[in-house]
This record gives C-alpha cells, structure tokens and sequence, in this order.
C-alpha cells in the first residue's frame, strides 16, 4: 500500500502547483510591467520552488525505482511458489496475505470456480472461506472479464455494476478478476474497499496485473501437472503393452522345470514375481539406473530359461559412479525386450551388450546386439514413428516412442535416441541423456551410502 495520503495524491498536487505556477507567471509579467523588482524576485522565487516540486512529486528516482522492481520480482516470486500446487486453500492464504499489502484495498479474497478458498482483511467486508461464490463472482467467471461491483458479496447479494451513484448507500466495493488458464476460468481474485472513490485506475491496474500475473502462474502449474499426467499414461501404455505370449511361456517354462529342475523353477519363480511387482508398480518417479539394469537381468533371466542359457549371451560396461544415475523406469528393459524379439536368429546366440558412459556432460546409454538387424531405412523409419501422436505404433514403434519422449521430457534439450542398424551385423540403439552427468556425484554417493536400493 501506497504510504501517501489520499489528501496528497499526485493528482491533486498537480492541480494545486499548476495553479501556483500559473499565479507566478502573472506575477513575474504585472512586476516586470510596473518595474516592481521586489514582486519580480518574488514571483520568480515562487516559481522555481513550483517547478521544483513538481519535479519532486512527478520524477521518481532511481533507486525507488529499482526498489519497486525488486518488489515486484519478490511478489513474482512468491506467488510462483504459491501456485506450486494449484489453488489449494492454503495457496490462497498465502497469495492473500502477500498481495493484500499492495493495494488499497481493505480486503482480499481468492476463489475456484464454486467456494472462497481463502479471505484475508477487515472482517465483515468479504465472505469466509468456504462459502459458495455469489452471482457477481459468477458473472465474472462466466464472462471471463474483470468486473467492478457494488455491495459484492453483501448480505443482499446484488450484482449492480459499480457506479458513483450507489457510493453511498452501498456497504461493499471491490473488483473481482478472473484467473484464466488457456482461456478457461480456474477461479477470481477480489479486491474489496470502503468506498467506491477508492477504485480508481491505480487499483484497477494492480488487480489486473495481479489477475495475469497469478494466471501465468496457474498455467505454469497446469502445464507441468498435464506433462506428469502423460508421463504416467506412456509408462502405463508400456505395462499394458507387455507381451501376453512372454508371460505364458514364461509360466510353461516355470512348469516344465517343476518336474526337471524344482529348485530352478522356484528361483525363476521369485524372479518372475518380482520382474511382474516391478512392471506393474507405480513407476512415474526417476529410480537408480542399477535398479532398471537388474530388472533388465531379470527379464533376460527368463528369456534364457525358455530359450536355453546359450542362446542369449549379456554383457554391461557401466562407467564407474552412473550406478545412481536418476532413470525413469522402462528406459533399457523395453530396447532389451527388442533385441530378444526381433533380432534373434534361428540358431546360434544373441550377445546382448549395455553400455552406460559420460560423454561430457551428457550420460549415454547403449543397447547393442549382434543379431539380424535392418536396412537404415528402416531404422530411420523408427525413428521418425516415435514422433506420431501415441497409439499410432504397435510392438517395437510403441516401445522406442514412450522411450524417446520420456528421454525427451527428462533430459530436455540435446536428448535423444539414435539407431543405428545394418542387415546380418546387428543393431545399436543409444540413449543421449542431456546434462545427466551434471547430477552424477551427489546421486551416485547417496546411492552408495543408502544402499543398492
């Protein structure tokens, strides 16, 4: 709030020095007329001190100008964090009690689309918290526009547009301001004063850029909370995508060893359990990357156990300290699953090799094999599936899709994947993972001092 007086705004100051000023001039020309040098001096006294202090009053120095901006960065700031989550009610209390401060206002209230979350001012001027929004916040949030009432929210629940006239016979001022995120209406911000003299450009600028301002924020939210959601619907689509036919012979493979190899098939019975509790878990958080690789082994430990332990030949060279690099799940096991699937010939084994080194900054993450492998067409083809909207793809399309996005979404700019592929030799799949080493130490020293988790 404004540490002038209403008696001493800029505006009335302006009247009153231009009026003085105009009075000086007469002065200075009846002196300079008459050749009174005394009345001369003194017009001319009075009119320097007029041009001083409209100076004073209309230029604002440099530095209360880099306090205000500093001010309005730290409110920035601040209500980012407060939007953190959404418009919670403990949100609005806060973004309240932070921006009540800088207006006029004896009042201030936020709300969603159905209730006030949060109050914060005078008591008896706005409605608690809790209580649904009334028609003149309705209005707002239909129209979509920044609105000024009288008797907002009072007891007679009128929605007559603010005009001077209603001055005094109303109890209630304010502004109401929607809180827009891509055109849509999340909630209002309301102002609320004792008069309605108090509403003047000033406060109707302040309320809106505090209505953009918390709206930009809003949006911020939303947008992350939509790309988590996403998130979770490719890993999910990964889960669903689990071939049935791995899961049946792996279950015939099981049962067959009951009667020749009972102690192998309860060991592969604890694997298959777990590889399952794994895939089928909540997996929308960064795990270690030894978590992913040991479940990359669990799976190829089936795959043998049905295929013959000479048949697929594994290998990992994992630099030192990338054990507790932070992965989303599902980032080797699916390029892994790929090479049993399509690259495995009629006879003979497949070798398998993960390689996981620093490359400056970036981290990346190889899946090579020896085995059929594609014309570069192909492979470019691949590639360039994993940029169609999803559901698109099928079996491998699917699987390098969710890959490339989530390497994408983590990693951010310079991330990627790259095959690189050539009929009877084999294939490389590598995973660039942008800036990942720059997290490498701290991470891979809690790994080590938590434990193998």
């Amino acid at each position: 709030m404004s540490d002038r007086s209403p008696l001493f705004s800029p505006n009335i100051a302006n009247v009153a020095l231009s009026a003085v000023t105009a009075a000086m001039l007469l002065l200075v020309a009846w002196g300079v007329a008459e050749g009174n040098v005394v009345a001369s001096m003194l017009s001319g006294a009075g009119l320097a001190v007029a041009i001083v202090a409209f100076g004073t009053i209309n230029l604002v120095p440099d530095t209360m100008r880099a306090e205000a901006t500093e001010r309005t960065l730290a409110i920035a700031s601040e209500t980012l964090c407060s939007c953190n989550h959404g418009l919670t009610p403990d949100n609005a209390a806060h973004i309240c009690r932070l921006l009540l401060p800088e207006t006029a206002a004896v009042g201030i209230a936020v709300t969603n689309t159905r209730k006030v979350l949060a109050y914060e001012g005078e008591r008896g001027v706005g409605m608690v918290p809790g209580s649904a929004n009334t028609a003149p916040t309705l209005e707002v949030l239909e129209s979509g526009r920044m609105e000024t009432f009288v008797s907002m929210d009072g007891g007679d629940q009128t929605t007559h547009h603010f005009n001077l006239v209603h001055n005094r016979s109303c109890r209630t001022f304010g502004i109401i301001v929607p809180l827009l995120v891509q055109g849509e209406p999340m909630g209002t911000i309301k102002l609320y004063y004792r008069s309605g003299t108090d509403i003047d450009r000033t406060q109707l600028a302040i309320a809106k850029g505090f209505g953009e301002l918390l709206s930009t924020q809003l949006s911020s939210y939303e947008l992350d909370r939509q790309a988590e959601l996403l998130a979770r619907a490719e890993v999910k689509a990964l889960q669903a995508q689990i071939n049935p036919h791995f899961l049946f012979n792996a279950l015939n493979t099981i049962a067959s060893l009951t009667r020749t190899d009972p102690a192998r098939a309860r060991e592969l019975l604890r694997e298959f359990s777990t590889f399952y509790r794994r895939t089928l878990e909540g997996s929308d958080q960064l795990i270690p990357l030894a978590r992913e690789l040991e479940q990359t082994r669990r799976y190829l430990k089936i795959e043998k156990a049905r295929f013959g332990e000479d048949r697929i030949v594994e290998e990992e060279f994992v630099e030192p300290g990338c054990e507790g690099l932070p992965v989303p799940s599902f980032l080797v096991q699916p390029i892994v699953e790929n090479s049993v699937r399509h690259a495995m010939r009629e006879e003979g084994a497949l070798h398998i090799a993960v390689h996981v080194a620093v490359d400056g900054n970036d981290v990346l993450v190889a899946v090579a094999d020896d085995g059929l492998g594609m014309d570069q067409q192909t492979a470019d083809r691949l590639l360039a599936a994993a940029s169609r909207p999803l559901g698109e793809e099928k079996g491998t399309g699917i699987a390098l899709k969710n890959v490339a996005e989530r390497v994408e979404r983590f990693y951010g700019t310079g991330s990627g994947v790259e095959i690189i592929s050539k009929p009877g030799e084999g294939t490389c799949v590598t995973l660039r993972l942008g800036d990942a080493a720059l997290t490498l130490h701290s991470e891979s020293k809690r790994y080590h001092t938590n434990g193998k988790r």
